[in-house]
């Protein structure tokens, strides 16, 4: 078998066992299935914690566009109309006309454990009666983007929660993995891509964050980076209060093709040699941009210090190959891979990616890769 495959893809998933079943009565569809929290369990399987973008099939009604909302009662469509709205994205709508930059989401996220072999290779159990939904009315459009550390023993998993309320990073712990208790905001307003070290340095909890804004200020013109997104650091006694690191992390490089953006990835990991991670940097490229994934090393004591970045040669890109067989269900103008969980095994690193927001991809890479 080979090293490089889609293990998880949107015909995997039984929409008939969706949480959205509880009030949503349209057709719906799997817009993609992909951007995995990834982790080792106690039993040595794998798990992916997939993300699931479920859709409306026919988003428009008439002269409205109908976006799906979570209740406490559960699931109910709201209606904007047509006149002002810009429908052009597949996977959002812009309310135009408004003081400030509105959207709508044309799908609602939830979080699926998926259960692997423990070299990745097989699905082993899809666990539907354990997904994770919103509880919330701060999560009341959607959950994303789980990334999961064990940390002493106990595994913790960050997700992004949406709403028109705030668009936060919420905390969920688990003792073995597979059952979750939602702990609550952890970072407030557009603060996305946090993941925890899997290891505690000083005594304290350390997380990467990608903290986002409506302006950033310019660089001098000799500067060799880029203003914009950028990779932060912080620390935290108890995984819940978090301090903001000082010292800069990793940021957007003049004349490198993750210019545009740059965002975490995987949640690092201890090596001989520091704190190893996977992170994406994005080319510009028409409306969503080229994503790659790099790799950084951090110092084992003292981590605000970047010991490497690389961000010339690419660790991980799409593979147009692995989705050709759903060519027809490609959305993205741009490739696009976001690698989100990485797990030792052996001589390799097992690699958990989200594949053109669409499938799940594992990528076997040599400890070598990263001499």
């Amino acid at each position: 078998m080979p090293d490089d495959f889609l293990i998880f893809t949107p015909d995997d998933v039984d929409l008939a066992r969706s949480p959205l079943r509880r009030g949503i009565a349209e057709p719906t569809f799997v817009l993609g299935a992909f951007n995995p929290g990834f982790t080792r369990l106690p039993t040595g399987n794998l798990l992916l914690m997939v993300r699931v973008a479920e859709a409306l099939s026919e988003p428009i009604d008439g002269s409205h566009v109908r976006a799906i909302r979570w209740t406490p009662d559960g699931y109910v469509l709201d209606r904007h109309s047509l006149a002002g709205v810009d429908t052009r994205d597949p996977r959002q709508f812009e309310l135009r006309g408004l003081a400030h930059r509105m959207l709508g989401l044309t799908s609602l996220s939830w979080l699926l454990p998926v259960e692997l072999s423990s070299d990745g290779r097989s699905v082993v159990a899809v666990h539907y009666e354990r997904a994770i939904e919103p509880a919330a009315t701060w999560q009341d459009y959607g959950v994303e983007d789980a990334r999961i550390s064990l940390i002493d023993g106990r595994y913790y998993m960050t997700e992004c929660s949406v709403s028109a309320e705030r668009h936060c990073t919420a905390l969920h712990t688990s003792g073995n993995g597979l059952d979750w208790q939602l702990q609550g905001i952890i970072l407030d307003h557009q603060n996305k891509d946090m993941l925890f070290f899997q290891g505690k340095v000083a005594g304290k909890f350390v997380a990467l964050t990608r903290p986002l804004g409506e302006v950033y200020f310019a660089y001098p013109e000799d500067a060799p980076y880029v203003g914009g997104p950028s990779i932060n650091l912080a620390t935290s006694p108890d995984a819940l209060h978090w301090k903001p690191m000082e010292a800069p992390g990793i940021r957007a490089r003049k004349g490198s093709i993750s210019a545009m953006k740059v965002g975490g990835g995987t949640p690092p990991v201890q090596t001989n040699d520091g704190w190893l991670h996977i992170w994406h940097g994005v080319e510009r490229r028409e409306t969503v941009g080229i994503y790659r994934s790099f790799w950084a090393l951090h110092d084992r004591d003292d981590p605000g210090r970047v010991l490497r970045i690389e961000d010339d040669t690419p660790l991980i890109e799409a593979n147009p190959a692995l989705t050709a067989s759903m060519a027809d269900r490609l959305y993205l103008p741009t490739p696009v891979v976001f690698s989100t969980g990485m797990v030792d095994a052996g001589d390799d690193w097992i690699v958990a990616s989200g594949e053109a927001d669409l499938a799940c991809r594992i990528t076997y890479v040599p400890r070598s890769r990263f001499a």
